[in-house]
């Protein structure tokens, strides 16, 4: 039986037991979440020995991190030191999104070095495969992209991305009302290339309960792709993106009736001012599945710098219900990520979570910082970097610029407020009237 037809005859999984105590929530509740769908469990029934990943209602926000080779840049060794470097970092889940080279041997060297749970995007490998056998993207059929879903899942895939919504709908939607940027998702571009050419239904909508078979059997989260999410802010809040959301929680009602868990993916590039409605409609559209954002970037002008502009949006789309972050590395719009961009990524997406749970009530959350708030009063150097979301940052940071006498430090010291409202306030003839 899959997860849900397990919670459907009362039986809490070990699974289910071990993500409660982990995230300090009871038990019976997240089962209930699990069941409703409004919760996810990430974790393959390919991978028996990982820790089960919990997304969703009242659970700590997530972050992923993506990798994976290209077709320009292809080093498994790269990937493999980006994947132990985020690991390191804090993510919670690795995206293997590899395109070029030896694609299955970096999964599954991937998926044997991870101890967090592994997306993928099966559609990459299905339109590699078709340009090899056919000579073309558009060439390929429905069998290749099947394949290529029951691969990834049969591999060990934790959940995988699939742009089902990419529907002849949602392409007619973004007819009629022309972007500025079209289709930024490779995903959708490469379903919209292919239902164009081919003059006929997306396969993943189309053939769902296919889909839905594979999923179910290897216990597999599917991430139902936003394909149509805007690539600028201009864009942002479309007919062609809010088509493609509406279908995605039907298909999400139709998983959780098949006994599979889904999430959905969301934008994008938001502007500020929009980002608590995206939040709300995907709540209401999918009876409040887990929601997991890229980003959102609130600004298009900061290439070398969106982890910024996306840690600031994720921080409010997380704040206003969002379950996932997808981190954003310096590089997005310029490049494949170095191992430093994608700690970077990270960390600022850590960052964007742990703001939005101290908002939402997440268990333990404001109690790190008031931990750390503490340290600060005391001038306790040793407690505020072993506090810190990047201890060896703030570590180097700290010794590159240390006063000699170590107490206070080269911003202020004589002057630090901490120590002299500490000496006065806390000494007998300091009481105030």
């Amino acid at each position: 039986m899959s997860l849900l037809e397990e919670l459907k005859v009362g039986n809490i999984t070990s699974d289910i037991e071990q993500v409660a105590t982990a995230e300090k929530v009871d038990s019976v509740t997240l089962a209930a979440d699990v069941a409703a769908g409004k919760t996810v469990i990430c974790k393959s029934r390919r991978r028996p020995a990982l820790t089960p990943l919990g997304v969703g209602l009242g659970l700590r926000t997530k972050v992923n991190a993506n990798i994976g080779t290209s077709d320009t840049l292809s080093s498994i060794d790269e990937e493999l030191e980006k994947l132990d470097i985020a690991i390191g970092a804090g993510a919670d889940a690795v995206m293997d999104l590899s395109t070029g080279g030896d694609i299955y041997g970096t999964l599954d060297k991937i998926l044997a070095r991870s101890t967090v749970a592994i997306g993928t995007v099966p559609i990459y490998g299905a339109a590699v495969a078709a340009i090899e056998r056919r000579g073309s993207i558009v060439d390929m059929t429905e069998d290749d992209l099947f394949e290529a879903v029951e691969e990834h899942c049969r591999r060990g895939a934790d959940f995988i991305t699939v742009h089902c919504g990419v529907t002849r709908s949602a392409v007619d939607a973004l007819s009629k009302e022309r972007r500025v940027t079209d289709v930024v998702s490779r995903g959708g571009a490469l379903l919209t290339g292919w239902m164009l050419h081919n003059d006929r239904e997306n396969p993943l909508y189309a053939n769902y309960d296919r889909l839905l078979a594979i999923a179910k059997e290897h216990e597999t989260v599917l991430s139902l792709g936003d394909g149509m999410r805007p690539g600028c802010t201009a864009d942002a809040t479309d007919l062609a993106q809010l088509t493609e959301l509406k279908t995605l929680g039907e298909l999400a009602k139709r998983a959780k009736a098949a006994g599979v868990q889904a999430m959905i993916e969301g934008p994008g590039h938001v502007p500020l001012d929009q980002i608590e409605k995206n939040i709300r409609l995907e709540k209401e559209y999918c009876d409040g599945a887990p929601f997991y954002v890229l980003g959102p970037l609130v600004t298009d002008v900061a290439p070398g710098y969106d982890e910024i502009t996306a840690a600031i949006g994720g921080a409010i789309a997380a704040a206003a219900g969002a379950d996932f972050l997808c981190y954003v590395t310096p590089r997005e719009h310029l490049g494949l990520p170095t191992a430093s961009d994608v700690h970077r990524g990270v960390i600022a997406s850590r960052i964007a979570a742990h703001a939005a749970d101290i908002v939402k009530g997440v268990p333990g959350a404001a109690e790190w910082d008031l931990q750390m708030a503490r340290a600060r009063k005391a001038l306790d150097w040793d407690g505020q970097i072993a506090l810190a979301i990047d201890p060896s940052h703030a570590a180097a940071m700290r010794d590159e610029r240390i006063l000699k006498d170590g107490e206070t430090c080269t911003m202020c010291g004589q002057l630090c407020a901490m120590k002299v409202v500490g000496e006065y306030l806390d000494s007998p003839g300091g009481e105030t009237c």
